[in-house]
């Protein structure tokens, strides 16, 4: 390479990764404005995602210093692997998805992304915890990038009643990665004319999270502590204290307050009555403390009156006015997907008649007629939501419904079987207390969900008594979480029984 090629101006190229609604289009915007006013030429273009990515859209910006000979650049129209300056990731996965493409390079690379996470549709749909680890997504983005900025720029944003967009223009410019002043910034704001107040607001607060000496770590987070019971459930939360090790109090407590907003205070004493039974069986606090968070989440299955209940409390409407901004003036309109199936239906019965609407071929069918397509119903409506109110206020007959009577007779196996390996093998013990994490949802996940785990619980007697019969059982477990349909669980148990008659 030559003197004059290696002293000529290139362009500052800005790929920026942010779903719909997050403000990605204007910063690319404020970018081009910040640019052509100090003199440079710019241009954006945008590819849009996919929609697992809640609509991820890649906005591409590339800024070129004027040359005084009135040549004009030839600007790329797309981000290219090893040929971007600034990554800018509107949520900590976005940030991933930058590096799988190469985009983030550590001798060239500023990448400036939000910690807060928004999970993608296959994250939540994995069978187990889908989660993608927020730390090994930040220690990669340090180690990619020539500097990384980290920081919850969504909640900066939040806080001053604007978009993540401008947060991360106001940490765009503490970055210090664009030739620009910190007025120069502000003054492309200023000039959009939209929402100014609060975006310099956020901008303040995003270029302060961006030039804090130790900015952004992740939270981490603590063991929640024991929450505050109210005066109805205080003799219940005193007998837990007298009764249980303080290892477990938190736990417990916490499953009181589930139970107790599933169903009543009755309910919840019927959780503490088991774990105390099962506490005749073993006084180990790790498996106490093990039984008592899976018995709260199965005793809370998701039945069609918890998710009327859930869809027709005041909380959720709130949430949903806070999550799309909506002002006095505006009307908002909510519609709730619902296909409940024959069997949800059966179940919500009373357990005999839900058995017979089951057994009967010809109710079966007449009832499938009605419930073979789903329905939106508009819970902002009056119609709509005394709907789902009148069966959420089905919780008072819940204890007389099929399905109740069939979770708990598939709880009480689950305790007994927990009890008695507890009494030879106690690790063992602990990982059947977690094959409980199988039993989750309603309808066809519910379905698939018992079913692995009835194949899984079968393996427990051949388990019993041998070595590392725990982590085998686990194994299985994450075997099942792995594969919704089943395949891999069974392909684990046939090398399983391979292995033993070897």
């Amino acid at each position: 390479m030559n003197a004059a090629s290696a002293s000529a101006p290139r362009s500052i190229n800005i790929a920026i990764l942010a779903m719909g609604g997050e403000g990605g289009g204007v910063l690319a915007d404020w970018i081009v404005d910040l640019a052509e006013h100090a003199g440079w030429t710019a241009q954006t273009t945008s590819v849009p995602g996919v929609a697992q990515r809640t609509g991820a859209t890649i906005y591409y910006v590339e800024i070129f210093p004027r040359v005084g000979d009135g040549r004009v650049p030839v600007l790329a129209l797309m981000p290219f692997p090893g040929e971007v300056d600034v990554v800018v990731a509107s949520e900590l996965m976005e940030s991933g998805r930058a590096l799988q493409r190469g985009l983030v390079t550590a001798d060239r690379t500023t990448l400036v992304a939000s910690t807060h996470r928004v999970y993608s549709m296959t994250e939540k749909m994995a069978m187990g915890d889908g989660r993608v680890d927020a730390d090994t997504l930040v220690t990669a983005g340090r180690e990619a990038a020539k500097r990384a900025v980290f920081a919850d720029f969504a909640r900066a944003a939040e806080d001053a009643g604007s978009v993540i967009g401008a947060a991360l223009f106001g940490a765009l410019a503490g970055a210090g990665c664009l030739p620009f002043t910190r007025s120069d910034f502000e003054d492309a704001v200023r000039r959009a004319g939209v929402g100014v107040d609060a975006s310099l607001k956020a901008f303040a607060a995003g270029f302060a999270l961006a030039t804090a000496p130790a900015a952004a770590p992740i939270a981490a987070v603590d063991a929640k502590p024991a929450p505050t019971v109210g005066p109805r459930l205080a003799p219940l939360a005193q007998r837990v204290r007298d009764t249980f090790p303080a290892a477990c109090v938190a736990t417990i407590l916490h499953g009181c307050l589930r139970l107790a907003d599933y169903q009543d205070i009755a309910y919840a004493a019927d959780y503490v009555a088991r774990l105390e039974h099962l506490q005749g069986a073993t006084t180990d606090a790790r498996l106490l403390d093990t039984v008592a968070r899976h018995l709260a989440l199965w005793m809370s299955y998701e039945d069609t009156i918890r998710v009327a209940d859930l869809k027709t409390r005041a909380s959720r409407f709130e949430r949903v006015r806070g999550e799309v901004r909506q002002r006095p003036d505006q009307l908002l309109g909510i519609g709730e997907f619902l296909h409940p199936r024959v069997q949800e239906i059966a179940d919500t019965l009373p357990a005999g008649l839900g058995r017979w609407l089951l057994a009967t071929d010809w109710a079966r069918r007449t009832v499938a007629r009605f419930a073979s397509k789903g329905r939106v119903v508009q819970t902002s409506s009056i119609r709509g939501f005394l709907l789902l109110y009148v069966v959420a206020s089905m919780r008072r007959f819940r204890r007389a419904s099929l399905r109740f009577a069939n979770e708990h007779a598939r709880i009480a196996t689950w305790l007994a079987l927990v009890a008695d390996t507890a009494q030879r093998d106690l690790e063992l013990a602990i990982a059947v207390a977690e094959c409980q994490r199988l039993v989750k949802g309603y309808g066809d996940t519910h379905v698939r969900g018992t079913t692995n785990y009835t194949t899984l619980i079968a393996q427990v007697p051949v388990l019993v008594g041998r070595a590392g019969a725990a982590n085998v059982l686990r194994q299985l477990r994450d075997a099942a979480l792995a594969d919704e349909h089943g395949t891999k669980l069974a392909a684990a148990i046939a090398a399983l029984a391979t292995a033993a008659t070897a």
